[in-house]
């Protein structure tokens, strides 16, 4: 990492001396960048409570020193970091934490840190590391953000999650994407605000981040260093192309680029055009979801739960089909909840429950019955296409 680096300052310093002509050798003003993307898009505000995912790599060191210049401008509230040490890594994850502490205490900002077994958790699951580390990440994220707007005295509703993905990240995604399918929107690849995560740097580069660090330092602006002296964190695990994102990362888009050096603006310009038309079509979704799905009513002791299920009327059976599929996913989304990820083939054995779909002849197709992902049974009569657990769906049979 440390020969990285000293190719970054090289690289700066001919740019600094009138010799790289190309826009890979001019640094980008990323400050401005996360500045002009947070203003543009609404995605906080001076009273908005704002916590940092740090991991102590280069894009979430450079945000955490964007994050302490935009709070001091006064475009952000209140902030404070978050690291979280998954363990996966003996001795380098601790030299992370320690890297970020050091960075928190440099930059005055308020740390919570912790450290969860995640393998030991993923094997007493049965689940995936990555997937068991990303999910347990965000539970404390949302405990940190809940902690820091009590401190702040401001609605949770208001805090925001800043993370540090990038445009690299993006068109990493779009490719992943390419290579295994998607549903609906997958394209748009990320989003600038999905909830209270916000992603402020989707406008700029990996490489511009570590050349807006590089360049702290060259100003002799204070900067956090491990004990190598470097001035980020490099996780080795990055590089291991038997994961599909490294995959993605050192073997397909380093190609890409080649034959187009600006793919990273070129791809997301064109991500952005997907982004509008998705939102548009979402929009269109939700409408035909509050005029057409009756949720199950919550028991009088009980609070409304969407996980109930309900109805789906048969009139959404002659809607457009593209329409009806993300209706189906913003149902089947509200009943497994927000971190789901709902299947291809739920959606299918959805819009399968209707005659017909999308035709003015659709109608629910009497006697359907369909087991789905979460054990969500969906059947269907004439007076409509029913979602419910699969519990309740047999209590009703038996009665």
């Amino acid at each position: 990492m440390a020969e990285q680096q000293r190719a970054g300052n090289e690289r700066a310093a001919a740019s600094d001396a009138g010799l790289g002509t190309d826009a890979a050798a001019r640094p980008k003003d990323v400050l401005a960048a996360a500045r002009r993307c947070i203003e543009q898009r609404g995605l906080a505000n001076a009273e908005t409570p704002v916590l940092l995912m740090v991991s102590g790599g280069s894009d979430s060191t450079a945000l955490a020193y964007v994050a302490r210049q935009l709070a001091d401008e006064g475009a952000i509230g209140p902030i404070a970091m978050l690291h979280v040490n998954h363990r996966l890594r003996p001795g380098a994850a601790d030299q992370d934490e320690a890297f970020t502490a050091q960075l928190a205490e440099l930059l005055g900002i308020p740390l919570f840190s912790c450290q969860i077994d995640v393998a030991g958790q993923a094997q007493r699951e049965g689940g995936n590391v990555e997937a068991v580390a990303r999910r347990e990440r965000y539970l404390a994220a949302n405990e940190a953000l809940a902690s820091l707007c009590r401190h702040a005295a401001a609605p949770l509703s208001e805090g925001r999650i800043f993370t540090a993905h990038t445009a690299d990240d993006r068109v990493e995604n779009f490719y992943m994407r390419s290579m295994v399918g998607t549903g609906p929107g997958g394209f748009r690849a990320m989003k600038y605000a999905n909830g209270p995560v916000v992603r402020p740097l989707l406008d700029v580069g990996r490489q511009d981040l570590r050349d807006y660090v590089q360049q702290r330092e060259r100003e002799g602006l204070p900067c956090a260093c491990d004990a190598e002296g470097c001035l980020w964190r490099e996780d080795a695990t990055n590089a291991h192309t038997d994961r599909f994102r490294a995959y993605v990362r050192h073997e397909v888009v380093p190609h890409v680029k080649e034959r187009s050096p600006q793919l990273l603006e070129v791809l997301g310009r064109t991500m952005n055009l997907i982004a509008d038309e998705d939102d548009m079509l979402e929009e269109m979704a939700s409408a035909l979801v509050k005029r057409h799905m009756a949720w199950t009513e919550a028991l009088p002791d009980r609070p409304p739960a969407y996980e109930e299920g309900g109805v789906l009327a048969p009139e959404l059976g002659t809607q457009p089909v593209p329409l009806q599929r993300r209706a189906a996913v913003q149902v089947l989304q509200a009943m497994l909840g927000p971190d789901a990820r709902v299947e291809t083939a739920s959606v299918d054995a959805v819009l399968a429950a209707w005659d017909e779909p999308g035709t003015p002849q659709a109608a629910p197709h009497g006697g359907y019955v369909a087991n789905i992902q979460g054990n969500l049974a969906i059947s269907a009569n004439k007076r409509g296409v029913r979602l419910e657990p699969m519990a309740a769906f047999r209590a009703r049979r038996r009665k």
